[in-house]
């Protein structure tokens, strides 16, 4: 049967319910719709969408998260398309919604995170696995609240280099888990970060991330130049994404911070 839902831009799509062939162009959704017992049901993804490790091995790789191969999608035939407002772009959804339901999630906060997951399980006929994932996840979050404290600053990029800013998921992560966020102040939600702003941020913790930018022990010392008085430490960002990768950063935040 056909249905209409609205997504996280206010959208309304119109699809075929339950959705027996989803292509998900973003790696946390592809993630997630494997943990909601929908692998039958995936017929596309992005070459980066590399969890979970086993299920991602036999779906098809249709897309980058900022290009398409339209010749691979239509011949995938996706009832629905799963888009994220900040891994996609609007070029994508606008040439996809010409020829398919696309359905565009967003995700800024880790209460986010959860709706998402929820409305997931709601648009895929999955409410009682999207739950229940929920919950689990909740579990191990709440136990986090507060258990370290200080200011960090989280860089994902070098040449230049950038940093994580307000009004995204790790920024609302590192609050969650007690510290602020040393360049929020800053423009932007990714902002480019100068030798002078980041001294001027001036982070207790520099949190060097794994990905997108695979920072290494070597880069280390270049930060300690800038700021002799603060903890400089590498870490694993896919511990920092949505959804089941969740369940995986509760113990590892743990280890980490405690």
């Amino acid at each position: 049967m056909k249905r209409t839902v609205q997504d996280a831009l206010g959208r309304s799509v119109t699809y075929s319910y339950p959705p027996k062939r989803i292509i998900s162009l973003c790696p946390g959704i592809t993630d997630t719709l494997f943990a909601l017992d929908l692998k039958k049901e995936i017929v596309g993804r992005t070459r980066y969408c590399i969890y979970p490790t086993n299920g991602v091995k036999g779906v098809p790789t249709v897309a980058g998260t900022k290009d398409l191969k339209l010749q691979a999608i239509v011949q995938a035939a996706p009832d629905l398309i799963i888009l994220e407002k900040e891994e996609n772009t609007k070029e994508m959804m606008e040439e996809l919604e010409q020829h398919f339901a696309v359905y565009v999630a967003e995700v800024q906060t880790v209460d986010e995170a959860y709706e998402m997951i929820e409305d997931l399980g709601d648009v895929t006929d999955r409410k009682i696995e999207a739950q229940s994932l929920v919950t689990d996840i909740q579990a191990g979050f709440n136990s986090l609240v507060g258990l370290t404290s200080g200011s960090a600053m989280y860089v994902i990029w070098k040449k230049p280099y950038m940093g994580v800013g307000r009004t995204t998921y790790i920024d609302s992560l590192l609050n969650k888990l007690g510290f602020s966020n040393a360049i929020s102040d800053l423009p932007g939600r990714y902002p480019e970060l100068t030798p002078h702003t980041i001294q001027q941020a001036n982070p207790d913790l520099v949190l060097l991330a794994s990905e997108p930018y695979p920072f290494k022990e070597k880069h280390i010392a270049e930060f300690e130049v800038l700021l002799p008085n603060a903890s400089i430490q590498l870490i694993d960002g896919e511990k920092f994404w949505y959804g089941p990768r969740m369940l995986e950063a509760t113990s590892y935040f743990k280890k980490w911070f405690s």
